[in-house]
């Protein structure tokens, strides 16, 4: 039996080290070492402490004295710092907490879903990206799949410098999209990697904001329903089932290992509360953005939903209209005979709509999918379509950056002429064959045929069939995989577009 006084100076030795515990200055793992901070600007620093705690930050010459709040909350403005480093960073409280090897550079996000997971391990010509990753002033941090319906303030995760050792499991976009920045700029670059595949673009968004707008109600609602059926037991019940098929040898129809789906990354607001909301307000340059595969199915919405939430992460981040680059959807799926409905083109509309968005950028790459692979290889070319971006739009570099994109058109009897806009000095270019094709025609019965297209001019291309003479629209690269091949001299391709507004397939699907 321990005696009283040896439990009193237990319980006391207990205590002491609760309160220190409290007391201590903590920062999110945002922070620490080897990070970047964005140069040229204002960055906060943030971190709780215990309650009343005076807090003294220090860096490269400033000193900013602060104190937590009644929640214990902290929060300082660093000063713009040169570029480069590597600098210190201290944050004094009743512990000190130090970082080091830190830079002032160029800080990217790097978001969306798979096809911006995919590791550079992943890709073609891996070997030589992994081995020649020599990189030290490129930092990388990547933010762990948390899904939750609470925003979280931290994350699992750390920042590390660049090299064959770390970026192999890196997102290949983003390692390649920074290390052309780094190397056309010369200034460090850190990345911040927080995609998860699969991710529907409803997930990033914060609840409020969704239930705010109305039209997501029907989603909201049937999202809830089915979370609320989804209880442990019924996870349970599916698990053991799962082990049960594997132990039998794995009969019949191949089974997946059941998810929670209130852990779902298709759940509204799950992402943006484990993933994004840990980050928001860090100093960055701007994001780019893979996804849409997820909302396919809803392209219509999508119409709505994706300015949404980039609207809603710049008013959060409270850094204006920071970039906002994003691809567009790849080649998928089979290439068919004849004309035809698709909900990847509607998704791949939706997505240049949001170009009316000030400052942002669609990487249009449907030269580079694999029709029998979701998750094309080719990640080389997505990396420097984005990089032409941000290198002639964001760091002054006299680059072509934009697809060309249709403008408007004319129709004199059987021909439809299309003139096109963002087109390079040497004009739009039929690559392989020496005429254009991936252009149908319509008349007003709103049946389409493929069309003969010619170029007229620089950026013109007359279109016409013998089967419509009297035309009304024309699609061009209007399918899951489309079989086009109009580009202008920078290889640049034409980014597919229709001058009808015809309903589409996935009109009014809403969930």
């Amino acid at each position: 039996m321990i005696s009283p006084k040896l439990y009193l100076a237990s319980l006391i030795v207990l205590l002491g080290s609760v309160l220190t515990l409290q007391a201590d200055v903590n920062l999110p793992n945002i922070f620490g070492d080897h990070m970047v901070f964005q140069r040229l600007q204002t960055n906060p620093v943030w971190g709780t402490a215990e309650p009343g705690e005076k807090i003294v930050v220090k860096i490269h010459g400033q000193h900013h004295t602060t104190a937590a709040d009644e929640h214990g909350d902290w929060r300082v403005m660093l000063n713009p710092l040169p570029t480069g480093g590597p600098y210190e960073l201290s944050i004094e409280g009743d512990n000190t907490v130090t970082f080091d090897d830190i830079l002032s550079g160029e800080v990217w996000i790097c978001s969306g879903q798979s096809n911006m997971v995919r590791s550079v391990s992943s890709i073609y010509n891996a070997d030589v990206e992994i081995l020649t990753a020599n990189h030290p002033q490129i930092r990388l941090i990547s933010v762990p799949n948390v899904a939750s319906q609470e925003p979280l303030d931290d994350f699992e995760g750390n920042w590390e410098t660049c090299s064959p050792e770390t970026v192999a499991n890196f997102s290949a976009i983003g390692y390649m999209f920074g290390r052309r920045i780094h190397d056309a700029v010369g200034v460090p670059v850190g990345l911040i990697d927080n995609a998860w595949g699969g991710s529907a673009a409803d997930a990033w968004i914060p609840r409020d904001v969704l239930e705010a707008e109305g039209q997501y109600t029907p989603l909201l609602d049937s999202w809830d329903k089915n979370a609320a059926a989804y209880t442990d037991e019924v996870h349970a019940t599916a698990v053991e089932k799962f082990k049960a098929w594997q132990a039998a040898g794995k009969p019949g129809r191949t089974q997946r290992a059941p998810r929670d789906l209130r852990q779902s990354q298709h759940r509204p607001a799950n992402l943006f509360n484990g993933v994004l909301h840990p980050t928001i307000g860090f100093g960055i340059r701007g994001v780019i953005w893979y996804q849409g595969e997820g909302n396919a199915k809803r392209a219509y919405q999508y119409r709505d939903m994706f300015p949404l939430m980039i609207n809603t992460w710049r008013d959060l981040w409270s850094q204006g209209d920071f970039p906002f680059y994003w691809v567009q959807l790849a080649d998928f799926r089979a290439e068919l005979a004849e004309p035809a409905a698709s909900d990847w083109a509607e998704l791949r509309e939706a997505q240049t709509m949001t170009l009316a968005l000030p400052n942002t950028g669609e990487a249009v790459i449907i030269d580079a999918g694999e029709g029998r692979d979701i998750h094309p290889r080719d990640k080389t070319t997505v990396a420097n379509r984005l990089a032409r971006l941000a290198l002639g739009k964001d760091y002054g570099f006299d680059l072509k950056t934009q697809s060309p994109r249709f403008a408007s058109m004319s129709a004199e009897g059987a021909t439809i002429t299309l003139t096109f806009d963002h087109v390079s000095d040497g004009g739009l270019y039929a690559f392989d064959v020496t005429e254009p094709i991936g252009f149908a025609i319509a008349g007003a019965d709103q049946k389409f045929v493929w069309a003969d297209a010619k170029l007229v001019g620089k950026n013109q291309v007359a279109v016409s069939s013998p089967d419509v003479p009297k035309p009304v629209a024309v699609r061009y690269a209007w399918a899951d995989n489309p079989i086009a091949n109009l580009q202008d001299a920078t290889g640049l391709p034409v980014t597919p577009f229709r001058t009808d507004d015809w309903p589409g397939v996935t009109v009014g699907v809403v969930k």
